[in-house]
């Protein structure tokens, strides 16, 4: 029931041929994060989870939260108390994008709609990435008879299976970060299930050296689809899971007889809304959904920030990452 009403498309917005929407959207939102990010965000951010890097620091005392990866065995051997290695922010990171443009992101009924959010963040990601000759990539998922990006990046090709996956390769410059970002939003959403496990195993293959990896969706897959291979993912790379959320998936308007379909499927029901015990049991169902999904993001190891289209998202993830730094250097600047 949750998930036939969390991927309902409403009446869409007019604004104007799919390829003037999308650069319309594209330079209002690269507008937004530029004003908003440099003047909220202070110093040097390699990106939205700023990586303790390879070049070996100072140490410190252990404290509970650390990696015990980076414990300093000869310094706690030699003072008896725990100790960790500090290390040297690496400036050159590669970051990879999954980007899930399934039907069900095809939505919204807030400000914005849900593969808008999802560029959003794509463009925050990008502007927060490509500064000291930082490269992003990006693997995007669609549904069945999406078309592949068009432009320079067609070199890169669809990847044949249950969906359409398209991989982007990582490249430095503003300039390319743009042409990443135009071939995200440029992406067209049609009906047709995808693989959020597939898309995410995509980015263990081939091997990289340690960076980021973000994986942007709604999550509405099962997570036994996607946990694993994010597992796989975290064991490598830090990830960042960017959870997109319509706040209809969370509950239900009173508006009496709703007709709900599923784009992905096609599957058309009719709901009587002004039921309060339907829509109690639709808000405890959805409310248990997504305490599924933080459960499974968390027992992979990914940071997770959720982003709702009716809230100011780019607001979420300035706190979102002021957040991530204070946490990683305990309050001191690195």
């Amino acid at each position: 029931m949750a998930r036939a009403a969390a991927v309902t498309s409403p009446t869409r917005r007019p604004l104007g041929a799919p390829a003037d929407r999308s650069e319309a959207v594209l330079s209002r939102l690269q507008l937004l994060v530029t004003r908003k990010l440099d003047g909220l965000l202070q110093g040097d951010y390699a990106g939205l989870l700023p990586g303790p890097g390879s070049e070996a620091g100072e140490s410190r005392e252990y404290r509970p939260g650390d990696d015990v990866r980076r414990m300093d065995w000869p310094v706690t051997a030699r003072t008896t108390t725990p100790h960790v290695r500090r290390t040297v922010a690496d400036r050159e990171l590669e970051t990879w994008l999954a980007v899930d443009l399934s039907a069900s992101l095809d939505f919204g009924t807030g400000q914005w709609l849900k593969r808008d959010v999802v560029v959003a963040a794509a463009a925050a990601i990008a502007h927060l990435t490509v500064r000291g000759g930082n490269r992003i990539g990006a693997v995007i998922g669609s549904g069945g008879g999406a078309a592949a990006p068009t432009g320079r990046w067609r070199a890169a090709s669809p990847v044949a299976g249950p969906g359409v996956y398209t991989r982007l390769p990582a490249r430095s410059g503003r300039k390319e970060a743009q042409g990443l970002l135009r071939a995200i939003a440029g992406t067209e959403i049609r009906p047709g299930r995808g693989d959020l496990g597939r898309l995410v195993d995509m980015l263990n293959r081939p091997p990289r050296r340690r960076g980021v990896a973000v994986v942007v969706s709604d999550f509405l897959a099962p997570p036994a689809q996607w946990v694993r291979p994010l597992r796989k993912l975290r064991v490598r790379h830090d990830v960042l899971a960017v959870e997109v959320v319509d706040p209809r998936e969370l509950e239900l308007p009173d508006v009496g007889v709703l007709p709900v379909v599923d784009p992905e499927t096609g599957e058309l029901h009719e709901v009587q809304t002004a039921d309060p015990a339907l829509r109690h049991r639709y808000a405890a169902a959805a409310a248990a959904q997504r305490a599924e999904i933080s459960a499974a993001l968390r027992s992979a190891g990914a940071a997770h920030l959720r982003l709702r289209t009716d809230r100011d998202w780019l607001l979420d993830m300035v706190r979102f990452v002021a957040a991530q730094r204070h946490a990683r250097t305990r309050g001191t600047t690195r």
